[in-house]
């Protein structure tokens, strides 16, 4: 590995992991003053509203998102055009589809859920979710020619706009209502847009030029990563629904405390995970299969690297920290949290695994994987639960992971030859490196 690829994972992993802690630090500060300037009634529907996006975006971008900058990253430029056209036929069809169905439901939902202001949301919404659609385009077509900083810029300034009109309002103790945010929104997604094509232009000489080969291509690589991407956010939700249905709304957010300090310690591991997605394509083009799983087991081992010393600083002041975040009221979340950072272990591996086996075009498996995790975690749930309690949701949920990781592991070790404890080897290797490469300078 030469100087030029050490700059790019360094460079791509310091610009990567800013942005997943600035969002973090952002959707922390916009939580807590949403909370206060927003009535229970208002916060509920906000909630509610932002739960929805969240499953529209996915209906979306799931489908062409990983395939697009699969395809650009690994293709001849000859073939740009009609990848780049083949995946806009895609969104531009998604996204009207989506825009009929809030036209058409909107109203019920609202009806449904008791909260008429969200038909009126929802109608505004729509303006956002088609610049949104034009700004994830341009964000796969930077990623897929291996740069970040527009991916990075767009997201947080678009994050940072709706934080800093409520940091405004709250200050300044001014009242405001949900569709005044959703308006925020919109001034966002605009800003976001223009910043991304600033930093993505260079990359674009596009005419449209529609391939039906490469639609289909693109379909059906992106229909499993698209129910990857959707069933990973029902299991990641599953827990905490079924702690508020059978035990309390307040179970539930205790268990949330835990995960909310659980998705700190993943910064490391959405960031490198960004960055080894475009080169893990490519390389399986270039230099086969025995590139990516050296790919595999060094993201790994850096990710571990940093993520293991965050656990046992987090072991050690649990109760602290749990206090400073939360209060004391939720002392009780402590041995929850406890049990939330053993599987915090097994995240990388497992986010990882779907990043390299999607850019080596086996997004079927992934898919299936995920179907069986989604099953495992709400059957183990529903028992654990009922005997242990809120604990039992944390260790349902460890050993969904455990059991997942056990899966992945035999998986790569047939289509890669990938050895997890490879990832360890690199980790212990990480500290040594990194001080004699980026603090002492040498080699």
């Amino acid at each position: 590995m030469g100087t030029n690829n050490d700059n790019y994972w360094l460079k791509s992993g310091i610009i990567n992991i800013v942005q997943n802690f600035s969002g973090t630090i952002i959707n922390l500060i916009t939580f807590f003053i949403l909370v206060r300037l927003l009535n229970k009634t208002d916060y509920g529907i906000w909630g509610i509203y932002m739960q929805t996006v969240i499953i529209l975006e996915v209906i979306r971008n799931g489908l062409i998102q990983s395939a697009l900058i699969k395809f650009i990253s690994g293709s001849d430029k000859s073939e740009h055009n009609h990848i780049f056209s083949a995946s806009l036929t895609i969104s531009v069809t998604l996204t009207l589809v989506c825009v009929i169905l809030i036209f058409a439901f909107a109203g019920t939902f609202a009806r449904l859920l008791k909260a008429p202001e969200l038909e009126s949301i929802f109608y505004i919404y729509i303006i956002v979710f088609i610049f949104s659609g034009i700004l994830t385009q341009l964000n796969c077509i930077e990623q897929a020619n291996f740069k970040y900083t527009g991916v990075v810029a767009s997201g947080l300034v678009r994050s940072s706009v709706l934080c800093i009109f409520l940091i405004v309002n709250y200050f300044f103790e001014i009242s405001t209502d949900v569709i005044t945010l959703v308006y925020v929104q919109i001034g966002a997604v605009i800003i976001g847009l223009l910043i991304a094509w600033k930093y993505t232009k260079q990359f674009i000489h596009f005419s449209y030029n529609f391939s039906q080969d490469w639609f289909k291509k693109i379909f059906h690589y992106g229909k499993y990563a698209f129910a990857t991407s959707l069933s990973s956010i029902l299991s990641g939700t599953i827990d905490q629904w079924m702690l508020a249905s059978m035990i309390s709304p307040a179970a539930s957010g205790s268990f949330n405390i835990a995960v909310r300090i659980g998705n700190l310690i993943d910064i490391p591991t959405n960031a490198v995970a960004t960055i080894v997605f475009p080169q893990s394509a490519k390389r399986i083009e270039t230099e086969g299969k025995s590139a990516v799983k050296y790919l595999y087991e060094k993201s790994v081992g850096t990710i571990l690297a940093m993520v293991i010393p965050a656990i046992i600083f987090i072991y050690i002041f649990d109760g602290l920290i749990i206090s400073l975040l939360a209060g004391d009221k939720y002392a009780d979340t402590v041995p929850i949290l406890n049990i939330t950072l053993l599987y915090c272990i097994f995240g990388p591996f497992g986010r990882q695994f779907g990043v390299v086996i999607d850019s080596i075009g086996k997004t079927r498996t992934t898919f299936i994987i995920v179907i069986v995790n989604t099953f495992v975690i709400l059957t183990l749930n529903y028992f654990f639960i009922r005997k242990y309690g809120v604990i039992g949701a944390a260790y349902a949920t460890l050993i969904s992971n455990i059991f997942g990781f056990t899966i992945a592991q035999v998986i790569l070790w047939r289509e890669l030859r990938v050895n997890a404890l490879n990832a360890f080897i690199y980790a212990y290797q990480f500290y040594p490196e990194f001080i004699k490469k980026y603090i002492l300078k040498k080699g």
